[in-house]
């Protein structure tokens, strides 16, 4: 089956997730973590894209970036992120290969509930995956920064997150809600499936306003809609 061309929308967010090899381990240590998103805080501002929402996990990741004007950008970004953390781990480890299991996965995000639904996916993660029971619990992540119990001065706040108060004590404390109240039937499967296949993540008239943008179809497998914070 021929490769499908990725879609990389300049000025939108992306869902992007990629595994270990073989699903093998990746972080092992604070070191690798630390070096990570050492490489992503320098990366991210050379390129000049925004980093709204991640996720270390031991044998994958998860990021929400916007590539900013350049949508090329956001493959830059990747390409050296992946390369620099496999030359580290090998040279650490001690060990020759790839570290990653092919491509990474990316999914364009509409700015609306759909982008407050991805953040939320990535960020709980390790609770779905049974690491800790709550996401504050975590520490290689964003939504600790997010809800004020740590500084990360070069995350980026997605438009979304900011429209949710006037006050940055506001924006926590409804974003916190938001993280931590019921989870539409459905919605992580929608989210899942888009990134997984490639899709955009959003409603149907996004499909359509995309495809006409970039003068291409775009196939839509009938998803939902997320749960519109009130």
């Amino acid at each position: 089956m021929p490769r499908t061309s990725r879609i990389i929308l300049p000025d939108y967010p992306h869902h992007i997730i990629q595994r270990g090899h073989n699903r093998d381990v990746v972080f092992t240590s604070d070191e690798d973590y630390l070096y990570y998103l050492k490489n992503l805080k320098g990366l991210k501002q050379d390129l000049g894209c925004k980093v709204y929402a991640f996720c270390l996990m031991t044998n994958h990741y998860h990021l929400i970036v916007n590539p900013g004007k350049e949508a090329q950008n956001l493959a830059l970004l990747m390409k050296h992120l992946s390369g620099r953390q496999t030359r580290y781990v090998n040279k650490v480890k001690k060990r020759r290969g790839t570290l990653w299991e092919g491509r990474y996965k990316s999914s364009p995000i509409r700015e609306d509930e759909y982008l407050l639904a991805c953040c939320r996916y990535v960020e709980l993660n390790p609770v779905r995956a049974g690491m800790v029971d709550e996401p504050t619990k975590y520490k290689w992540s964003s939504y600790r920064h997010k809800v004020g119990l740590e500084n990360l001065e070069w995350l980026d706040l997605d438009p979304c997150y900011n429209s949710l108060g006037l006050t940055e004590d506001e924006r926590r404390k409804r974003y916190k809600e938001w993280v931590e109240g019921d989870i539409p039937e459905g919605e992580w499967e929608i989210i899942r499936k888009a990134v997984q296949r490639g899709q955009l993540t959003g409603s149907i008239r996004f499909v359509e306003d995309v495809a006409r943008k970039i003068r291409r179809r775009i196939e839509f497998r009938g998803q939902g809609r997320p749960k519109k914070k009130k």
